[in-house]
């Protein structure tokens, strides 16, 4: 069962326009992380800099030993970083240069990427052809755009709503660009959602489930873009993420799932990138979130996906005729992709279980897993039925049946043991949910009146979780201790935050002191969505 690989075409016909013999220097690894943006370092008085016109910022072509890339030029005053006669690397252009330190590359002004033209008429608000979008998405996957270019594009896509057509034209090509999984199986599932619920870890319940069912599940996941953790960052409390490919094949093959970071299979790569630039933005076009999301599904070989979109007023989609256009966008591009898809809309108006941040959240999925008292319900349920979905793609499951059999397999235990036997194979990390290894560090935010807990702002929450460290400390979160419609009086905890450090966990109850985050008031003030479940 071991998966046919497609690698991605490329497309190397670019060639600078420097000089006839490009200048010759010696290369150096400058230990800056650009993330995922190539940057070239040049000592101002470096007699190349000056002989050859270049500007900071400007495009630059590096030829080594057949290889080729192309930087931003970064100049520089101090020695210490790069001398006069030798050019600076970054650490993501100096892995794709692929030579030592010390050899001899040459530098040279680069042309303008291939689809720059592309890229200003959207600017200027037309409508793109599937042409356009591959030559953007092949620059992109490339690193020929620098990030103000990428910057153009990933904001020109959601000022200008991307039309169905133009979604469809994105999302074939970011699969192109990339490596593409085929596992000769009928039946490849997956589970997904669009995100900003804080301590919504259903995947981590949903692949052991399904996986014990026999279905094949390679579960490929991101780490946290603006959220206080992502699944990939709150599976590596448990196990290693950053799996070789050939390595994730054979934990799928052998055990039928996995719960790894994509970033290392190199699945629909142009995401990867634009996600450096909308990140910081803090930008989520729907018409990205689609490309995003499908492509890599699809580039992951699966044949079905579940998607989850919640609603709620702090949620990425706040209200049911938004939920419905973005799943009508869902299907519609899927259809054209072949993929069958599931949309589910779900109570979106808190956060998931009790813990925000990666150890918090290892808590909880293990709590659930080990069928423990202490295990948040509302994460177990919704993990059920979202399984219960996927299990009834299965053709010898009766409708409606799905949630019953998901349900039998964690309570019997089956679904931890297949946990376990994941993260054995993947690479076990040493973690006890009795004991987990949260910051020295806590705070205890209290109600600062009697009543009842009518509103749970997700963004707050999320927020103040990161600023205690979440994700990069991966001890660091907010751990809930009152959810929506419970009693609250003056003085008692409504959450406790824990950091590693003073200065994360000041941050933390400045945040927490503008806004704890929750409202207090009667039960008939509480907001109300209608769900799926």
């Amino acid at each position: 069962m071991s998966p046919e690989i497609t690698e991605p075409t490329t497309n190397h016909s670019q060639q600078g326009n420097g000089s006839a013999s490009p200048a010759s220097l010696a290369l150096r690894r400058v230990l800056i992380d650009t993330y995922h943006e190539n940057v070239a370092y040049m000592h101002r008085d470096c007699e190349v800099y000056r002989a050859e016109g270049f500007k900071a910022l400007s495009k630059v072509e590096i030829r080594a030993n057949g290889q080729r890339v192309l930087a931003s030029l970064n100049v520089v005053d101090d020695e210490t970083i790069v001398a006069c006669g030798q050019l600076g690397l970054s650490k993501a252009a100096f892995a794709q240069i692929d030579v030592p330190e010390g050899h001899t590359v040459s530098v040279s002004q680069a042309e303008a990427p291939e689809s720059i033209s592309a890229l200003h008429r959207k600017l200027g608000g037309e409508r793109l052809g599937p042409d356009d979008f591959r030559a953007i998405v092949r620059d992109i996957a490339e690193h020929h755009y620098s990030k103000i270019e990428l910057t153009a594009f990933v904001v020109a896509t959601h000022r200008d709503e991307l039309d169905r057509e133009e979604v469809f034209f994105l999302t074939e090509a970011m699969i192109e660009v990339g490596r593409r999984l085929d596992w000769h199986e009928p039946l490849v599932v997956d589970k997904h959602c669009i995100g900003g619920l804080p301590g919504n870890r259903t995947s981590m319940l949903v692949v052991p489930i399904v996986a014990a069912h026999g279905m094949l599940c390679p579960k490929t996941s991101s780490r946290a873009i603006t959220s206080p953790a992502g699944t990939a960052d709150t599976m590596e409390v448990l196990a290693q993420v950053e799996l070789p490919i050939e390595k994730l094949q054979d934990i799928v093959r052998n055990h039928r799932g996995c719960l790894a970071w994509g970033g290392s299979a190199n699945l629909s790569p142009a995401d990867d990138v634009l996600i450096s630039v909308e990140r910081p933005l803090s930008l989520d076009s729907p018409g990205q979130m689609v490309a995003s999301i499908l492509s890599k599904k699809i580039a992951a070989g699966s044949t079905h996906l579940v998607l989850d979109i919640p609603i709620g007023p702090t949620a990425k989609v706040r209200s049911m005729p938004d939920a419905q256009r973005l799943r009508r966008l869902f299907e519609y591009v899927a259809r054209r992709m072949k993929i069958s898809l599931d949309v589910v809309i779900t109570d979106g108006r808190q956060p998931i279980g009790f813990g925000v941040g990666p150890v918090l959240e290892a808590r909880d999925v293990m709590r659930v897993l080990e069928n423990d008292p202490r295990a948040p319900i509302d994460l177990r349920q919704k993990a059920l039925r979202l399984a219960g979905r996927l299990i009834e793609c299965d053709p010898d499951v009766r409708g409606g049946d799905g949630f019953a059999i998901a349900r039998d397999i964690l309570d019997s235990g089956r679904a931890l043991a297949k946990m376990n036997a994941l993260i054995e194979a993947q690479g076990t990390r040493s973690f006890d949910h009795n004991h987990p290894p949260l910051g020295a560090l806590s705070l205890e935010v209290r109600a600062e009146r009697d009543g009842i807990v009518v509103g749970i702002d997700n963004l707050q929450i999320a927020r103040i979780a990161r600023f205690a460290g979440a994700p990069k400390v991966q001890g660091s979160g907010v751990d809930l201790l009152c959810k929506l419609g419970d009693p609250a009086r003056a003085g008692q905890p409504l959450y406790r935050i824990y950091a590693a450090y003073a200065s994360d966990l000041e941050f933390a109850r400045q945040a927490s002191a503008k806004s704890s985050g929750y409202t207090i008031g009667h039960a008939d003030q509480m907001s109300h969505v209608f769900v799926e479940f």
